[in-house]
C-alpha cells in the first residue's frame, strides 16, 4: 500500500521528534552542571581558553557528582540559590517537554498506520496540554520567586516571563486539538456502527 503525503510527512516528523526526545534526555543529565557554570559566569566568551587550560575538567567531573543531594545541600546552605533553583526548574520543564515529545510521537505513530482519529490520540493530546500548563505554572512560580528574591521587576525580562503565555497558549491549543480528535473518534465509531 502506497503512503499518502501526510504519512510521508508524519514519518519525517516522527524521526525529528525521536531525535529531539533523545537529545532532551541527554541534556537533562547535564542541566545541574550547566546551571552551576552559568552561576559562576563561565559562559563569558572565554570558554575555549578554559577548555585548553584544563580548567573545564572540574566542571565535567562535577557533572558526575551534581546529582548527589549533598552537593545541592551545600549550595543551599552556602546561600547559593541561583543554580539549584534554575536546575530544578529546567529539570522539571525538561521532563514535561520529554512527555510532550513522547505524546507527539504516539500521535504520529497512529497517523503512520492510517488511524489517527482515536480516543487514545485525544488522551495523548490532553496529556501534552497538562504538561504545557505545568510548565507555564512552573515558569510563573519561578518568575514570582525571582521578583521576590531580587526585589526587582527585571525577571519580567527573562525567558521565564515568555514561557508563561507561550506554554499556556500551547496547552490551550492541545486541549482544542484533543477535543477535536475525541469528537472525530466518536463520529468515526458512530459511522462504523451504521455501515
Amino acid at each position: 500500500m502506497e503512503q499518502t503525503s501526510v504519512q510521508k510527512l508524519a514519518r519525517v516528523l516522527r524521526v525529528l521528534v525521536v531525535i529531539t526526545f533523545v537529545c532532551n534526555l541527554i541534556v537533562l543529565y547535564f542541566v545541574p552542571t550547566l546551571a552551576a557554570m552559568q552561576a559562576e559566569n563561565l559562559w563569558d566568551g572565554q570558554m575555549m581558553e578554559r577548555v585548553l587550560s584544563g580548567r573545564l575538567g572540574f566542571w565535567l567531573s562535577f557533572s558526575l557528582h551534581a546529582w548527589h543531594p549533598v552537593v545541592w545541600l551545600m549550595a543551599i546552605t552556602a546561600e547559593e540559590f541561583y543554580w539549584p533553583v534554575l536546575s530544578l526548574f529546567l529539570l522539571f520543564s525538561g521532563v514535561c517537554t520529554a512527555v510532550i515529545l513522547w505524546q507527539g510521537k504516539r500521535v504520529l505513530d497512529t497517523i503512520l498506520i492510517g488511524d489517527p482519529f482515536t480516543l487514545a490520540n485525544a488522551a495523548n493530546l490532553k496529556r501534552a496540554a497538562v504538561c504545557c500548563f505545568v510548565i507555564s505554572g512552573a515558569a510563573l512560580v519561578r518568575l514570582i520567586w525571582g521578583i521576590a528574591t531580587y526585589q526587582s521587576i527585571l525577571p519580567l525580562l527573562t525567558y521565564n516571563a515568555l514561557f508563561v503565555p507561550i506554554f499556556l497558549m500551547g496547552g490551550l491549543l492541545f486541549m482544542v486539538m484533543s477535543a477535536l480528535f475525541r469528537q472525530a473518534a466518536e463520529l468515526k465509531a458512530e459511522n462504523d456502527l451504521t455501515i
